[in-house]
């Protein structure tokens, strides 16, 4: 029975297991515990999924409550996915935030994902990175 929670966040040691255990580890700054741990701290909407003592998925995101939801990272370990744990996250994600749309950036194992629950893809998103120039 996996137990959904939005009133935790999870320590560095116990969301880097997550994380390093799904695709998703390579993307971020897991090594990194000032990042990382300012990526936990700082997501204003965050959902968990436990299953008994273990950290099993995570919905972490950034919302205004009223027009935008940013759901940052959808991470759920390798040996849990395809049991729906994914979409109760993004669902309870929703519920918290219901007036807000959802906008995400998918990572590239995830692309054929988000379409097949209900997602569409928006063509105008534009990504500026920490160590671009910002000219002009």
């Amino acid at each position: 029975m996996i137990d959904y929670r939005d009133d935790v966040i999870p320590d560095l040691a116990t969301a880097r297991a997550l994380y390093a255990d799904c695709s998703l580890g390579a993307r971020r700054p897991i090594a990194d515990d000032a990042r990382f741990g300012a990526m936990l701290a700082n997501a204003n909407l965050t959902i968990t999924a436990w299953d008994g003592a273990v950290l099993v998925g995570i919905a972490r995101s950034l919302s205004d409550f009223g027009w935008t939801t940013y759901l940052a990272d959808l991470a759920v370990r390798d040996a849990y996915q395809r049991r729906g744990i994914g979409v109760e996250l993004i669902r309870r994600t929703r519920r918290a935030a219901p007036q807000a749309k959802i906008v995400l950036l998918a990572a590239p194992a995830a692309v054929d994902y988000y379409p097949h629950i209900g997602f569409s893809h928006h063509p105008q998103a534009w990504l500026l990175d920490s160590d671009a120039p910002l000219s002009g």
